[in-house]
């Protein structure tokens, strides 16, 4: 006859490591991709900083994330001077410049609005999350409500279909491509979740669900914690 104390070990130790899992996962990813954005900042910085000016040229050590302070101080400062008017003269000179070279005038223009709208904007580049019966009937995708603005997109369409929005469907996970669509105002089904909740759940691919008070209660019952799986039965 089996024994029965083995097989109930063994599930034990599984939901300790995942209960592991859970706790150290997050904290290692969080922990790598923080250090390799430091690293990269570093290795674009540092060869630009003067030998004297740079502390590791007499420590027997590497300063890690020393580029990165730098780059935040000389963006600041940049950013000080481009708001005096001496430094704004200098900057519209230079901006005259680059208009007289063809191919680097239109990726400075390009580059400049994007940078403009998205830091200018930055509160209100998405209010709303919505829902838009995408890409055929009965099949229903997540979209982005960004702040509208009337354009000539905005009067074509509304001879012929009336009052429409433009909406942003991001692409899973990665949610930094996607597709810009215009669709009227009343087909776009709108949702209480925040654009950080609607965030986590597409790069999660659906994993990570946004809580609905709704239900809140009833999830959580549904779903204890893993650590309660661990205890003894």
């Amino acid at each position: 006859m089996a024994d029965p104390i083995k097989p109930r070990g063994m599930a034990r130790i599984r939901n300790y490591f995942l209960t592991g899992m859970v706790v150290i996962a997050p904290l290692a990813i969080t922990a790598y991709l923080t250090w390799s954005f430091i690293h990269i900042v570093d290795s674009w910085v540092k060869p630009y900083i003067p030998h004297r000016y740079n502390p590791e040229s007499y420590l027997p050590f590497a300063i890690p994330g020393f580029g990165l302070v730098v780059a935040l101080v000389v963006i600041t400062l940049v950013g000080f001077l481009a708001a005096n008017y001496i430094g704004g003269s200098i900057l519209k000179i230079g901006e005259r410049i680059l208009d007289q070279i063809p191919l680097a005038r239109n990726v400075y223009r390009g580059l400049k609005q994007i940078f403009t709208t998205v830091l200018d904007n930055r509160n209100e580049l998405f209010r709303k999350v919505g829902l838009v019966e995408w890409p055929r009937r009965g099949t229903w995708s997540i979209v982005f409500i960004p702040k509208q603005q009337q354009s000539e997109i905005n009067a074509a369409l509304a001879e012929r279909e009336g009052k429409v929005i433009a909406v942003f469907r991001p692409i899973t996970p990665n949610i930094t491509t996607g597709y810009i669509m215009y669709v009227k105002e009343e087909d776009v089904v709108p949702l209480e979740m925040t654009i950080e909740e609607a965030v986590r759940f597409l790069v999660s691919a659906g994993l990570v669900t946004p809580e609905f008070e709704g239900t809140k209660a009833e999830v959580q019952d549904r779903l204890p914690p893993l650590a309660e799986l661990s205890r003894p039965q």
